[in-house]
């Protein structure tokens, strides 16, 4: 179980990490890469806990390598954390809070999106595979 997010969390990481060579951030610019890492990686969560949890059996390990393990490591509460400090002291303290109330109102809008709309595409298609039997 431990290797299985450890070896998840890396993979996550080196995506964010990758996020921000191509994408990367000045140091009074706001962080526009976080935010939209933070937000891709909720929507994943959204669509994935819906398709492990009313769709598919998963195995044991899919989840901690997955859900907390690729996908932990690729959302960043520390680096938003880092942000919002950075913003602070470069005098940015309305771009900071902006960000700080920004960043969690779209990582819960995401989730919650990405979750109803994978929950009304299975439903839409549940009837036509059922139909084809």
């Amino acid at each position: 179980m431990v290797a299985a997010v450890a070896g998840g969390g890396g993979l996550g990481a080196a995506a964010r990490y990758a996020a921000s060579l191509i994408w990367p951030s000045g140091p009074d610019a706001f962080p526009w890469t976080t935010l939209g890492v933070n937000a891709v990686g909720c929507a994943v969560i959204g669509v994935f806990m819906v398709i492990i949890s009313e769709v598919w059996a998963a195995h044991r390990l899919v989840r901690p390598f997955f859900g907390t393990g690729v996908l932990g490591g690729f959302t960043t509460f520390s680096t938003y954390a880092a942000d919002i400090q950075r913003l602070l002291d470069g005098g940015h303290a309305r771009t900071a809070l902006a960000y700080l109330a920004g960043t969690v109102l779209v990582a819960l809008a995401a989730v919650w999106f990405a979750a109803t709309v994978t929950r009304r595409l299975i439903a839409w298609r549940r009837p036509a595979r059922e139909g084809v039997r």
